[in-house]
C-alpha cells in the first residue's frame, strides 16, 4: 500500500472518530488544514523518488521543518489533540523520507 492510500485511509479513520463526537467549527476547520498541511509535502516526495534528482531541495529547510513538525507534535501529545499529533507525525514520516532520500541522492550525484 503507497504511502498516499495509507495517508487517505487513516484520514477516514480520523473522520469517522470526529463524526461520532460533537465538534464546533473552529476544530473542524484545524483538522481540514492540517491535512493539507500534512499532504503538502507528498507531491515533492513522489516527484523525488520518480527522478532520483535532489538538487532542486534544500535539506536546511527539510531539517527546520523537521524540528518544528516535532514540536507539533510533542505539543499534540501534551494537548492530548489526536488531530494535531496524527497530521503532524504523518507529515514528519513524510518530511523524514524526503531528507533521506534528498542526502542519499545529493551523494549519489557528487560521487559520480
Amino acid at each position: 500500500m503507497s504511502a498516499l492510500a495509507s495517508f487517505f485511509k487513516q484520514l477516514l479513520r480520523l473522520y469517522a472518530s470526529l463524526l461520532n463526537q460533537d465538534h464546533s467549527t473552529t476544530e473542524w476547520v484545524g483538522v481540514i488544514a492540517g491535512i493539507f498541511t500534512a499532504a503538502s509535502l507528498l507531491p515533492q516526495l513522489i516527484r523525488l523518488v520518480r527522478n532520483k534528482k535532489a538538487e532542486d531541495i534544500s535539506l536546511f529547510f527539510l531539517i527546520i521543518l523537521f524540528c518544528g513538525l516535532g514540536l507539533w507534535v510533542w505539543y499534540g501529545f501534551l494537548r492530548s489533540d489526536i488531530p494535531i499529533i496524527a497530521t503532524n507525525a504523518f507529515s514528519l514520516l513524510v518530511n523524514t523520507a524526503m531528507i533521506i532520500l534528498g542526502i542519499k541522492y545529493k551523494r549519489k550525484r557528487y560521487r559520480s
